[in-house]
């Protein structure tokens, strides 16, 4: 099939963006041309995602529009969705091929061997991967950010979450291919690098070397040429007093980190099976702030959770508040079939679960502006990303290391440069500057 068009889609997380630009790469080396999704194409992939059962439907729909757009082309399923529920994606009018969230790296063969029509089942039993597999390509923000994913698996299950049936056990990169995978970006002009997987903080736990996220940091620190180095979600139970103090250590890493709380009531978190309360989760947040002054702190928030009453909704509101964080990403509660909380009693109606995102939502933004006008007339270092328009004209974007965005007059010569910013206004968007 040399020569032929395929075109991706992905759904979720910044773990599957990853893995289609690893699957985009794939096809490429085969001498197949990327396209775009909506463009004829000859294979059609759709990354999926089942964190909310939007994720499903949104799956289903992108499936049903690659087949009207290309009705001969042969329509594949991969991901979080085809991992759980392959026989539920095989019965969708066009599936041809569903692969899961392993053997990944076989896809373009998988393709090769199918014949349009005949359905393809080739999920493997994600309980029994063991080996951390190895895909090119890195996900990219702007050409000047690159993410890198280092681990895979989750063994946690929080009573709401399908990501350990659909990722599998804990399987950590090798620190020497992470190693050689930080410079290859470096060496092509990456500045930033953020590590990501399904439980970042668990890098190494399932070894019996001694690996473990903070020894990888360190050699990764070492790197020349390496600007910054951002962490992506980390649980609370993960963050120690030794990955605090390098953090604290300065350049290359970043003064951000991504807390998930999910809920600052302590008879939620326990029904949600999360490994902490609100103490914990306090006292945590305390010791980064002395460790590492001015980090920001974002979180993820679930609202409707099973049996959550105003009283536990207002508690969240009240804690978010109290956590001063820089950025919430609010989501409703979805039940996920297999997992206990799907079957506990009290589910919150779904326009209840709407007004709290909203309120939550407000919250959020108010607590983004916050933490940005701290640095009104101040100056920031900002890595400069890419052009946007705006109301002001064509303006540059790019982020400070404690992840707060600043939008600036610039020029395209400054693209993957750290620049010097003073902060001149505050919009919703986040920081308005000049260079110096």
């Amino acid at each position: 099939m040399a020569d032929k068009k395929v075109a991706l889609t992905t759904l979720g997380c910044k773990v599957n963006q990853y893995e289609s630009e690893a699957l985009e790469e794939l096809f490429r080396r085969r001498g197949y041309t990327v396209v775009d999704f909506d463009e004829p194409a000859d294979v059609y992939i759709i990354n999926t995602c089942t964190v909310t059962h939007l994720g499903d439907r949104k799956s289903r729909q992108l499936i049903r529009r690659a087949g009207r757009t290309n009705p001969g082309a042969l329509v594949v399923v991969t991901g979080c969705y085809a991992q759980t529920a392959p026989d539920e994606v095989l019965e969708v009018e066009g599936v041809d091929v569903v692969v899961g969230s392993g053997n990944r790296a076989n896809i373009v063969d998988l393709v090769e061997k199918a014949v349009k029509g005949c359905k393809v089942n080739a999920v493997l039993d994600i309980t029994q991967c063991r080996e951390f597999e190895e895909l090119p390509g890195e996900a990219r923000q702007g050409r000047v950010r690159a993410f890198l994913k280092i681990q895979e698996g989750c063994e946690n299950f929080c009573s709401y979450c399908i990501i350990p049936y659909a990722r599998g056990p804990l399987r950590s990169r090798p620190p020497e291919s992470v190693l050689a995978g930080v410079r290859d970006l470096v060496e092509r002009g990456f500045r930033e690098i953020v590590l990501t997987g399904i439980h970042t903080g668990a890098y190494g736990r399932e070894r019996d070397d001694g690996t473990n996220l903070v020894r990888l940091l360190e050699k990764l620190a070492r790197v020349p040429g390496l600007a910054r180095l951002r962490l992506s979600s980390v649980e609370p139970n993960d963050i120690t007093p030794e990955l605090l103090e390098l953090m604290a250590s300065g350049a290359p890493f970043c003064r951000h980190l991504h807390i998930p709380l999910q809920s600052g009531d302590d008879s939620i978190l326990k029904k949600m099976k999360r490994r902490y309360n609100t103490d914990f989760y306090r006292k945590l947040l305390e010791q980064v702030r002395e460790k590492i002054p001015n980090a920001g702190v974002t979180t993820d928030i679930m609202v409707g959770f099973p049996g959550e009453r105003e009283e536990h909704f207002r508690n969240t509101c009240a804690f978010a508040g109290e956590m001063r964080f820089s950025g919430l990403h609010v989501f409703k509660y979805s039940p996920r079939r297999g997992t206990p909380a799907a079957k506990y009693p009290e589910q919150v109606a779904p326009g209840v679960k709407d007004e709290r995102s909203r309120e939550l939502i407000a919250i959020g933004r108010e607590l983004a502006r916050s933490f940005a006008s701290r640095y009104l007339d101040k100056t920031v270092e900002v890595l400069v990303e890419q052009a946007v328009a705006s109301e002001k004209g064509n303006l540059y974007e790019g982020l400070t290391d404690n992840y707060v965005r600043v939008f600036f007059p610039g020029r395209p010569e400054w693209r993957g440069k750290l620049v010097d910013i003073t902060i001149t206004g505050l919009s919703d968007a986040g920081l308005e500057g000049i260079i110096i």
